[in-house]
C-alpha cells in the first residue's frame, strides 16, 4: 500500500485527474489497513542533502524557483553529465525516459536508504577546557546515516542511548521522505514505525550486549507501538516502563484529561541494572521504615510462609540473653522434636521464636550463621524481662551497604552491634519507583526557560527536557561508569551532552557524549525564508538551523559559562551541586558535519581528511588527531597510523615505546603484509585501511 502512495503522487504530477480517480478507488482499501506491528517499511526512506557535492550518478531532486514556498517536483532524477554549472539529468516517465538540463544550484543531492553510503566527516569547531578528558562531540547529519557511521567507529562500545525521538504528534514535528506527516496521514502510525525501526536496528549495533541500556521518551500518542517495537527488535533485553510528572500545570485538551507526564522506556542489555543512588526524599513515597537514612534491622524470626517451626526444624533454637545487657550470652542448639522448653542457663533468659499467636516458628538463620553473624556486629537485642526480648538482624542486603561504605559504624553497643550516626534524612540512596514526581523535572522550567533564558538568551527551542531529568535518568545507569559513552542520535538542543559534562563535574568522570542532529529550521521558518528566496544549503538558512543555531551553541555556552553573544550566563545550577553557571564546566567538545565520500577516493587513499576524524573517533576521541600524515607514518596520545609499508619496522618499533596507544591502523591493500605488521604488534587493536572501513560500509547499506 505504501508503494501506490508512491505511485499515487507521481500520478497526480503527470495527470492530476488520473491520480484523483485512482485515489478515489484506493481510499476504501486505506481505511481498512491495520496498523501496530502490522507496518510496512515503507521503503525507500529519502532525506535531502542540502550543500552536500553532487557529482555524476547522483541522485537529485530538482528544487522549486527561488522565492517559492511550494513543495516542488518530488521525482528523483539521475546525474548523467555535469557540464560546469549545469547538469545533465534523467528520470523515468511513463515508458520512456525524460531528459532535461538544470542548473546544479538548483539540485538537491538525494540519498535513498537503501543506497550504501560511505560516510566521512568535516570538523567545524572545537572548545577545550577539560584537560585531557574524551571530547564530547556533535555530529550534524541525517541521523540514519550517522548511525551508520558509527558501527564503524563505536560497534558494540556504547554504554547508554538516550533518545527523545519525535511523538508524532501530526503538528508537523518529523519528517518522512522530506515531507511533514500530518495527523490525517492513513500511514502516519506505519512510518513512524518504519522510521523508528531502521534506527533502532543500527542503534543495536553499537550498544554493549554484555551491559548496556537504550532509554526512549515518549508520549500516549506512540508508547504502545514503541513498546511492541521494542520487544519485537530487543527480544533478548529486560525493559521497562516509567510515567515521569514533566509538566505539573497540565497541557489542557478539550474533552480529556491534560497531559502532565510522559512515558520513559528503559531497554537493559545483559547485566545492566538501575543502581541505587542518593536521591532527595521525592524520589520515596514516605519516611517509612525503608528510608530511614540508617541501615533497616529486621526481626530474626521468620515470618510469611514457611515460618513454622516444622518448616526447619533446625531454626528453633534458644538464644539465651543475659538481661543487663542485654546482650547475647550463648546460642543453644536446636531442640530435637516434641521438646519445646530449653534447658536454662543461670542469670539468662532463654528466646525462643515463638510466633504471635503462640505458636512456634523458626529463626531466619541457623545456629552457625547466627554466631558468625554476631560476631560480625549484625545482631541487636532489645526489649526487656518483662515485655520480652526482640532479636533483630542485619539481612545480607544492608550489611552489603556497610561494606561498601554506604554507610560508616561509629562503634558497636553494649549488645556488640554495630552502631550508625544518623545520616542526612534529605538524602537517601534507593531505587525509585515506576511513578517518578520530582519537581526538577518540570521541562518548562528547567528546559524551555533555562535554555531561553540562560545559555541562549532569546533563541527559541520547541520542547527541551529538563536539564535535570535527563541527568537523573542516566544517572542510574552510568553513576559506577565513569568513562561510559551515552549517544544521543535525537539529541536536539543538546541537553543529553550537558546533563553528561554535569554528572562528569559530580564525580570526576570521563564519560563522553555523543550528539547527533541534523541542521534543518523550524517549520514556520522554513516558509517565512523561502519565501525570501533562501534554500537549504544558503548560509542565511544554515545559521539559523537546529545544530548551528541551538545545539553546538548550548554546549560551547554550557563549557565556557558565556552566551552566544559573549557575556556571563546568569543564574545557578540547582539541585545535587549548585554553583554559578557562568563558572562554565571542564569538559572538551569537538563538532563535525557528515560527509558522503567517493568509494573510489576512500579505496585509493585520496579522501583521508574526510576519514581522519573517523579514525580519532574509534580511538577514543581523547587528545590531539591525525589530520594528515607528513611521511610515512604519524601518533597521537591514543592512535597511530603507519600508511607506507615500507616504513613498518620503524612504525613498530616507535609503537613500543609509546603509553596510551589503542589502537593502529595500517593503510594497505595486501592483506599478507598487513597481517605481517599485525602479527608484530601485540595488545593493540589493529585496523586495516581501507578495506575495513569499505566492508563496513557495504554491511550497513541493506536497511
Amino acid at each position: 500500500m505504501s508503494r501506490l502512495s508512491d505511485l499515487l503522487r507521481a500520478a497526480k504530477q503527470l495527470d492530476p485527474q488520473l491520480g484523483e480517480d485512482l485515489e478515489t478507488e484506493i481510499r476504501p482499501l486505506q481505511e481498512r489497513l491495520p496498523f501496530g506491528l502490522n507496518f510496512e517499511r515503507h521503503a525507500p526512506e529519502a532525506v535531502e542533502l542540502p550543500g552536500h557535492r553532487i557529482r555524476k550518478t547522483s541522485k537529485v531532486r530538482v528544487l522549486p524557483p527561488r522565492g517559492s514556498a511550494e513543495q516542488g517536483d518530488q521525482r528523483l532524477w539521475t546525474v548523467d553529465m555535469i557540464d560546469g554549472d549545469t547538469a545533465t539529468i534523467t528520470s523515468p516517465n511513463g515508458a520512456g525516459v525524460e531528459t532535461v538540463r538544470a542548473a546544479i544550484e538548483d539540485l538537491v543531492l538525494v540519498a535513498e536508504f537503501r543506497d550504501r553510503i560511505y560516510p566521512g566527516l568535516r570538523p567545524d569547531a572545537t572548545v577545550q577546557r577539560g584537560g585531557n578528558k574524551p571530547f564530547h562531540t556533535v555530529i550534524n547529519g541525517e541521523n540514519f546515516h550517522v548511525l551508520e557511521q558509527l558501527t564503524f567507529t563505536h560497534e558494540r562500545s556504547v554504554d547508554a542511548i538516550y533518545i527523545d525521538p519525535p511523538y508524532n504528534s501530526g503538528a508537523r514535528d518529523w519528517k518522512y521522505n522530506n515531507n511533514y506527516v500530518a495527523d490525517d496521514d492513513l500511514y502516519r502510525h506505519s512510518k513512524w514505525l518504519a522510521f523508528m525501526e531502521r534506527r533502532l536496528k543500527l542503534a543495536k549495533r553499537l550498544l554493549k550486549p554484555e551491559d548496556s541500556v537504550l532509554i526512549v521518551t515518549i508520549d500516549e500518542k506512540e508508547y504502545l507501538r514503541l513498546g511492541l517495537l521494542l520487544e519485537q527488535t530487543f527480544p533478548e533485553a529486560e525493559i521497562q516502563v516509567v510515567s515521569s510528572l514533566i509538566n505539573p500545570a497540565a497541557s489542557a485538551r478539550p474533552g480529556s484529561f491534560g497531559r502532565v507526564d510522559e512515558y520513559i522506556y528503559f531497554v537493559r542489555m545483559g547485566a545492566a541494572a538501575a543502581g541505587r543512588v542518593l536521591l532527595s526524599r521525592e524520589w520515596v513515597s514516605a519516611k517509612g521504615r525503608t528510608h530511614t537514612g540508617a541501615p533497616r534491622w529486621d526481626m530474626l524470626r521468620r515470618s510469611g510462609g514457611g515460618a513454622r517451626r516444622q518448616d526447619s526444624p533446625g531454626g528453633f533454637y534458644p538464644i539465651y540473653v543475659e538481661p543487663a545487657g542485654p546482650r547475647v550470652a550463648e546460642v543453644g542448639a536446636p531442640l530435637p522434636p516434641g521438646v519445646s522448653v530449653p534447658d536454662p542457663i543461670e542469670g539468662t533468659v532463654p528466646v525462643l521464636p515463638i510466633r504471635k499467636d503462640g505458636t512456634e516458628g523458626r529463626w531466619m538463620w541457623s545456629k552457625q550463621e547466627f554466631e558468625r553473624r554476631l560476631a560480625q556486629g549484625r545482631v541487636r537485642i532489645s526489649g526487656n524481662e518483662q515485655r520480652g526480648f526482640v532479636v533483630s538482624i542485619l539481612k545480607d542486603g544492608e550489611y552489603a551497604k556497610i561494606v561498601d561504605g554506604e554507610y560508616t559504624p561509629s562503634g558497636r553497643g553494649p549488645d556488640g552491634s554495630l552502631r550508625f550516626e544518623k545520616e542526612n534524612s534529605d538524602l537517601v540512596r534507593a531505587t525509585p519507583g515506576t511513578q517518578w514526581r520530582i519537581s526538577s523535572h518540570d521541562a518548562t522550567q528547567y528546559g524551555s526557560r533555562l535554555l531561553r533564558d540562560s545559555f541562549l538568551p532569546g533563541r527559541e527551542f520547541p520542547f527541551p527536557k529538563s536539564l535535570y531529568a535527563v541527568e537523573d535518568t542516566l544517572r542510574f545507569f552510568v553513576h559506577d561508569k565513569t568513562d561510559a559513552v551515552i549517544l544521543d542520535f535525537f539529541s536536539g538542543s543538546g541537553t543529553t551532552a550537558h546533563a553528561v559534562m554535569r554528572l562528569n563535574k559530580q564525580d570526576g568522570g570521563h564519560r563522553q557524549c555523543i550528539s547527533v542532529t541534523n541542521n534543518e529550521v523550524s517549520a514556520d521558518e522554513q516558509t517565512r525564508l523561502l519565501r525570501q528566496g533562501l534554500r537549504p544549503g544558503d548560509p542565511e538558512w544554515e545559521e539559523l538551523g537546529i545544530c548551528d543555531h541551538i545545539t553546538k551553541p548550548r554546549i560551547q555556552a554550557a563549557i565556557t559559562g558565556l552566551t552566544p553573544e559573549g557575556k556571563p550566563i546568569t543564574g545557578d545550577y540547582k539541585f545535587v551541586d549548585e554553583f554559578p553557571m557562568a563558572d562554565g564546566l571542564e569538559e572538551n567538545a569537538a563538532f563535525f558535519t557528515l560527509t558522503y565520500e567517493s568509494k573510489w577516493l576512500v579505496g585509493v587513499d585520496r579522501a583521508f581528511a574526510a576519514i581522519a576524524p573517523m579514525l580519532w573517533l574509534r580511538a577514543g576521541a581523547t587528545g590531539s588527531r591525525i589530520d594528515s600524515i607528513e611521511g610515512g607514518w604519524a601518533f597521537a596520545e591514543s592512535y597511530g597510523i603507519l600508511r607506507d609499508l615500507d616504513d613498518s619496522a620503524a612504525f613498530v618499533e616507535a609503537i613500543r615505546g609509546r603509553e596510551g596507544i589503542r589502537i593502529a591502523y595500517i593503510v594497505t591493500d595486501d592483506e599478507g603484509r598487513y597481517q605481517q605488521v599485525a602479527d608484530e604488534i601485540h595488545g593493540i587493536e589493529t585496523v586495516r585501511l581501507y578495506e575495513d572501513y569499505l566492508r563496513n560500509c557495504e554491511m550497513t547499506g541493506d536497511f
